[in-house]
């Protein structure tokens, strides 16, 4: 069964039969009416029923998924021992904002929340977990992790979401997907819900082997980028790239600007040139710790930091509502991700900007970007005098000290052998 439709006219959550405490966190959470992916789904999943939404960042879906699962535990009262209601994100930063906001709108509700991932006290979370939360946010590695030492018990959910499949899939994690989903309870003995940028063959496969007749909801079917993101692609050499970007960041009105780089080397070097121009930036990849990673968000999103550069293993953890401009500094090997970067800005019915820059190394990725949002990115041409000179120093990189050789154990108290080589210009006797 599929939904087609977009929502014209305004949805108030009002309309359906939420308790006042769900309202009342509804309230906290500063949401005033349904968006269109909110007022297609929720009809159904209040009701029990599966869907297979297509959903792009920013489209309040989270919110969708979450105020379904307290109101459906709020009316099977379910006894024993949770977790009730399961769901698996793909980024550990993408489940703590999930967490986060399940704790806003759950905030007039006692039930127990608990994130499950990689890069925190594995104990407390196993403690955690014993106490039998509601709802469990996680990541799958961790996840498998607590199933296998038989701590998370999957046989007591009864809701389970899969948030950006899609990703989950690029990041090669359908096998993982595929070890949890069996030791659920049966399709047609829980309710699940599927959200993906796109419903590629492959994430539809998933739902029609784990999903009860899962109802396809597109918001747009046709566009699968917000309208609210206004795109210009700007063609640039690769001399003068870092130019154009302190011209660009000089022109636009922002407050809070997002840039991603296609590699680890290019986010440290373009942080390094950033801040070496006056312009306040800080490099995020998939090296820096856990708990750094975490810290550098929080002080994103609270407007500490003014400047984030990132790799694309960061894109899907960054849910930040008020980012102004989001830069393609490199155009992106795989068009999906193009989607997921973008769909940083323009969030929430808000108005954002996506700039790409073009240049000769990644502009072969141009076409099949385009391809994917069935839409030509408008081009605009910079004046000269729009580059500015880049006034950074070189980029120090730190070496580690290189240790000693040392012999291995069995050596130790003998004569260390010579490693001088024979002299073979000696005629031998």
């Amino acid at each position: 069964m599929r939904n087609d439709n977009t929502a014209t006219t305004e949805v108030s959550f009002t309309e359906f039969d939420l308790s006042p405490e769900i309202l009342n966190g509804i309230e906290a959470a500063k949401f005033k009416t349904c968006t269109p992916i909110q007022a297609l789904s929720l009809p159904s999943t209040l009701k029990g029923k599966d869907i297979a939404a297509q959903a792009q960042t920013g489209t309040g879906k989270t919110a969708a998924f979450l105020i379904t699962i307290l109101h459906r535990l709020e009316q099977q009262k379910l006894q024993g021992h949770g977790p009730h209601a399961l769901i698996i994100a793909p980024t550990r930063e993408l489940a703590l904002q999930i967490c986060d906001e399940a704790k806003l709108l759950g905030s007039h509700t006692n039930f127990k929340i608990q994130p499950v991932f990689g890069g925190i006290d594995y104990i407390k979370q196993q403690t955690a977990l014993r106490q039998g939360p509601d709802i469990v946010v996680a990541t799958p590695g961790r996840l498998i992790d607590y199933m296998k030492q038989k701590v998370f018990r999957p046989k007591g959910v009864h809701i389970l979401v899969i948030d950006e499949a899609d990703r989950l899939f690029d990041m090669g994690f359908l096998k993982d997907l595929r070890f949890i989903l069996r030791r659920l309870p049966p399709r047609n003995k829980r309710q699940s819900m599927l959200f993906s940028a796109t419903l590629s063959y492959a994430v539809m496969e998933l739902a029609y082997e784990h999903m009860n007749d899962a109802q396809e909801i597109f918001v747009d079917r046709n566009k699968i980028t917000v309208k609210e993101i206004n795109q210009v692609l700007y063609h640039v050499g690769n001399k003068v790239k870092p130019n154009l970007l302190f011209g660009l960041l000089k022109r636009e009105k922002w407050k809070r600007v997002l840039i991603f780089a296609n590699t680890r080397t290019g986010v440290d070097m373009l942080a390094h040139k950033l801040r070496g121009n006056a312009f306040p930036a800080i490099g995020i990849t998939g090296t820096v710790d856990q708990k750094k990673r975490l810290k550098i968000m929080q002080r994103f999103k609270a407007g500490e930091i003014k400047i984030l550069v990132a790799t694309d293993v960061a894109s899907r953890g960054i849910h930040v509502d008020d980012i102004d401009i989001v830069i393609n500094y490199d155009i992106p090997q795989d068009p999906e991700d193009y989607i997921h970067r973008i769909g940083r800005t323009g969030r929430a019915g808000k108005t954002g900007k996506a700039i790409t820059l073009a240049c000769e190394t990644y502009v072969y990725y141009l076409e099949a970007a385009e391809e994917l949002i069935q839409e030509k990115i408008n081009v605009e041409w910079p004046e000269d005098d729009w580059y500015e000179k880049d006034r950074a120093g070189p980029m120090h990189v730190r070496r580690t000290k290189r240790l000693p050789h040392r012999l291995p154990s069995k050596h130790l108290g003998k004569k260390r052998p010579s490693r001088r080589r024979p002299d073979r210009r000696q005629p031998k006797r």
